[in-house]
């Protein structure tokens, strides 16, 4: 796995934090099907309003029938480097709830961000395992509704490529040195008290 050891963070967190980033190059093993299982099991413990629980998880791993489908549900770019991953997992919400004592559901506000906590806890998983994710916005929406069939209350978020870590030499040559742990931002840009102050 590569070297994480430039990333410091600034106040004391737990080392899986800064150990979890997002890499592109993969190598070739399998994703265990009891193992990608944990890591949506990690998951389902999210916190969510009201306890909706609005994410949900479509996959596929390599070397099965849903393979190239799901691969084809990624842009051509995502493609290039995801079509060595293990698994990919679409990324879907529930945009409605049913609030307690209603009879019927109603507009969920929060069932994008709920499902983001999800996939932090999903990531965090995979990560202390010594898997890799990389979330994906280029994907092709329209196709991935029409072929999983969505009903329209359901909102599709991102997609995510599941892998053991590989060498960054099998990466297309624009990505070869963009494959690094990211920084963050300093706290004082995301953070404030009192006021918005950014």
């Amino acid at each position: 796995m590569t070297d994480t050891t430039a990333r410091q963070a600034d106040h004391p967190i737990d080392p899986q934090f800064i150990a979890r980033w997002s890499p592109r190059a993969f190598t070739d093993e399998t994703l265990p099907e009891a193992t990608l299982l944990s890591f949506f099991e990690a998951a389902r413990w999210a916190p969510s309003a009201y306890n909706a629980q609005p994410w949900r998880f479509v996959y596929a791993r390599r070397g099965t029938p849903h393979w190239e489908p799901f691969l084809g549900f990624l842009n051509e770019f995502n493609q290039s480097w995801a079509k060595h991953a293990a698994a990919i997992v679409i990324v879907i919400s529930k945009a409605t709830l049913k609030p307690p004592g209603a009879d019927q559901e109603a507009p969920s506000p929060t069932h994008a961000f709920d499902t983001g906590a999800a996939w932090g806890y999903l990531a965090l998983q995979a990560s202390l395992a010594g898997w890799a994710t990389h979330a994906m916005a280029g994907i092709e929406h329209d196709k991935i509704r029409d072929a999983l069939d969505l009903p329209p209350k359901y909102t599709i978020e991102a997609a995510i490529a599941i892998g053991r870590p590989g060498d960054p030499a099998t990466l297309p040559d624009g990505l070869r040195s963009r494959e690094a742990p990211s920084p963050r931002e300093p706290l004082p840009k995301i953070a404030a008290e009192g006021r918005f102050a950014f």
